[in-house]
Parts: C-alpha cells; sequence; structure tokens
C-alpha cells in the first residue's frame, strides 16, 4: 500500500511543496512544531531511512541542507534542527524545525495549528529563499 508520502509525490493528495526535484520533495509538516516545520523525503518509497542506499542517502541530506538555508532565512530562527524519528509514516524522512532554543525540538511539544493561508504563506517565503 503507498504511503502517505507516496501519494504526496503522486499529487493525490495535496501538500504545501517547497522544494523538489527529479529525486526528491519538501513540504510543510501540517502538525508543526514550528512555523516552517518542513518534512524532506526521497520520491522512492523506501520505509526506514537508514535502508536508503549509500548515495540516495547522501544526495537527501545535500538537497535538506539546501532547504534548511532556506528555511532559516524565511523565518529567522537561530538553527535548523534535524530530526529522523520514522513511526510516523512508513516512508523515510527528515524534518527540519526551526529553532531558537533546543528545545524547540522536543516532538512531545504541543504542534501548531496554521491556517492553509498561513502554510501557504511559509512555502512561499522558503521557496523564496531557495538558491
Amino acid at each position: 500500500m503507498k504511503s502517505i508520502f507516496s501519494k504526496i509525490v503522486d499529487r493525490e493528495i495535496p501538500a504545501h511543496i517547497v522544494a523538489e526535484d527529479d529525486r526528491f520533495l519538501a513540504f510543510l509538516d501540517i502538525n508543526p512544531l514550528a512555523v516552517g516545520h518542513t518534512l524532506v523525503i526521497p520520491k522512492k518509497e523506501v520505509d526506514y531511512f537508514f535502508d536508503l542506499d549509500d548515495e540516495l542517502l547522501k544526495e537527501m541530506m545535500v538537497f535538506a541542507k539546501r532547504v534548511a538555508a532556506a528555511i532559516k532565512k524565511a523565518t529567522n530562527c537561530k538553527r535548523v534542527g534535524v530530526a529522523v524519528i520514522g513511526f510516523e509514516v512508513n516512508h523515510a524522512h527528515v524534518h527540519l524545525v526551526p529553532m531558537r532554543s533546543m528545545h524547540d525540538i522536543n516532538f512531545a511539544n504541543p504542534k501548531l495549528k496554521l491556517s492553509q493561508d498561513d502554510l501557504a504563506e511559509t512555502t512561499r517565503k522558503i521557496n523564496s529563499n531557495l538558491n
């Protein structure tokens, strides 16, 4: 069965996509820890992050680095944290979380409830800061 992320890749369900190339997709988390919280995925469905082949993993992190730089500029955060959890969706992904302190990346924190307009504006800001 296709993961929810594969359905986003195939445009079967909507997402606020901030970056895309032929192998990877970055889109806003709909239950974010912070404004700009983004997920980066390979378009190829692989269940577990550390099952990605070395080349794909390396390229994914380079793609994520570019997205993180845009998030940092768009949100004016101090750092962009990276987390690999892997239980929420059976499709390899990394979380890029704008942070002002190390407590901002605690997944036990309450999630933000953002409007579609807020998500669209954040998408625009991040996208406009991509190099």
